[in-house]
């Protein structure tokens, strides 16, 4: 019996589908339910009830899955013991980011990775859309503090990013610029969307108040955001590092500049009910490496602060 087997069997369970299994490994329906079927053979049990294209696990099929997840967690663990960190690591990794302004250079990152790991492959998806990590095989994504269901994921802390409020000089031009916390509300603010559906509207100000804003624009992509900033639709809150060369150009002015700015957080995250691989164990050190070695040489096109600690949510 392969373990690669029981890896694809994982796949199928997890997508509740042979079709969308095969889609999203890239193999053959046909090589995917070959070796589903020697695994069922091996086994002398029958591990799904086939419906058309839906697939459920029998009661047999459900208890290998339970059992097999933990087995794998700690063969992908011992195998990483083993080998240590020099060996060389195979197979394929998919890597969901939220659009940040750090996107190049974690992409440049990954890259690098790849280099060293040659037999590796990577699929990298860009999206602020909700992404299902499990059911679309998501190994590892960087995503926003508020953007993930925090009862399903572990995460690592890896970038911090002083948010600001920002507006063009033709929307204070057409108000009066709000200069107290309290004037903030009454004004047109550009809100944002996370990826869990939740609405960025009840806003930090300073350390120790939260605000409730409103507006008639709601976004979910940072891009968007800053560009209706330039346009004048109203009051924004954006990392400094998104939108510094506007305000170092005149094209947006940043407010509230004496009070302490909100710590925007991004974190290395996986699901926390799925064994992780040998090659995400090494990419999440990889990165943790490159991000420390960043600051301490100086070398970051922007401010970011690095956490090593791991943030259980589960």
């Amino acid at each position: 019996m392969k373990t690669e087997d029981i890896a694809l069997f994982h796949r199928i369970v997890e997508t509740g589908s042979l079709v969308e299994a095969a889609d999203i490994l890239n193999l053959p329906k046909s090589t995917l339910s070959r070796r589903l079927q020697t695994l069922e053979d091996e086994l002398n049990v029958k591990l799904f009830h086939r419906q058309s294209r839906a697939m459920t696990l029998t009661a047999s099929g459900s208890h290998f899955y339970d059992k097999t997840t933990s087995m794998l967690a700690s063969l992908e663990q011992t195998m990483s013991e083993l080998t240590g960190q020099e060996s060389e690591v195979a197979g394929h990794l998919r890597i969901l980011i939220f659009p940040i302004p750090e996107l190049i250079h974690i992409t440049h990152a990954i890259f690098e990775f790849m280099d060293q790991h040659p037999q590796l492959t990577i699929e990298i998806i860009v999206s602020s859309e909700p992404q299902d990590m499990i059911r679309n095989n998501i190994d590892l994504a960087f995503m926003l503090e508020d953007a993930f269901n925090e009862n399903e994921m572990v995460a690592r802390h890896m970038i911090t990013e002083m948010v600001h409020f920002f507006a063009s000089p033709e929307y204070i031009e057409k108000v009066d610029i709000p200069l107290t916390a309290e004037e903030l509300p009454n004004h047109n603010s550009i809100l944002f969307r996370y990826p869990n559906g939740r609405i960025f509207n009840e806003v930090p100000f300073g350390n120790d108040r939260t605000l409730s804003v409103k507006g008639n624009l709601c976004v979910n992509s940072l891009d968007t955001c800053l560009e209706a900033t330039l346009m004048g639709r109203g009051i924004s809150m954006m990392p400094l590092a998104f939108a510094q060369e506007y305000v170092d150009s005149g094209k947006l002015r940043m407010l509230f500049e004496d009070v302490e700015p909100y710590e925007g957080k991004c974190f290395l995250v996986y699901p926390s009910r799925r064994f992780i691989s040998l090659a995400s164990q090494r990419f999440i050190d990889f990165m943790m490496k490159v991000m420390e070695d960043c600051i301490k040489n100086g070398d970051c096109d922007r401010e970011v602060r690095v956490r090593g600690s791991i943030k259980s949510m589960t």
